[in-house]
């Protein structure tokens, strides 16, 4: 079994133990923080989906997941990849969301979580720009 879980890295909680975790909480990543008609909304959202989904660098790293899922068949053994930004609630829910749609074309099996995607919104102080 792939197991995907989005989460934020501004949470109490620690990062999910994992095989392997993308972090798109640098700048390199637009943050739908940052725009008023996004900041409230979550990557369940299709407006903050495809605000993510037109991030620079964002569909390489959902490719390069899909191909670290195929670990599953090298070891024979159930694999976590994590998505972690900084409140898990915009970036890595699109990230794991976009993941999921390319393991999804391959017939693959998984589940997808999102720990943090219901949590209030953390302090602008938090968020990188």
């Amino acid at each position: 079994m792939i197991t995907l879980i989005s989460f934020g890295f501004g949470h109490p909680e620690p990062a999910p133990t994992a095989d392997v975790t993308y972090d798109v909480s640098s700048r390199k990543f637009r943050n739908p923080f940052h725009d008023p008609a996004l900041k409230d909304l979550t990557g369940l959202d299709q407006a903050v989906y495809d605000h993510v989904g037109q991030t620079p660098g964002i569909e390489t790293l959902a490719q390069s997941a899909a191909v670290a899922a195929r670990l599953v068949d090298d070891t024979g053994e159930d694999i976590v990849l994590a998505m972690g930004c900084i409140g898990g609630r915009h970036r890595s829910v699109g990230l794991a969301r976009r993941t999921a749609e390319l393991l999804e074309a391959a017939s693959r099996n998984f589940e997808i979580k999102h720990r943090d995607v219901h949590k209030p919104l953390l302090p602008a102080g938090l968020h990188q720009r």
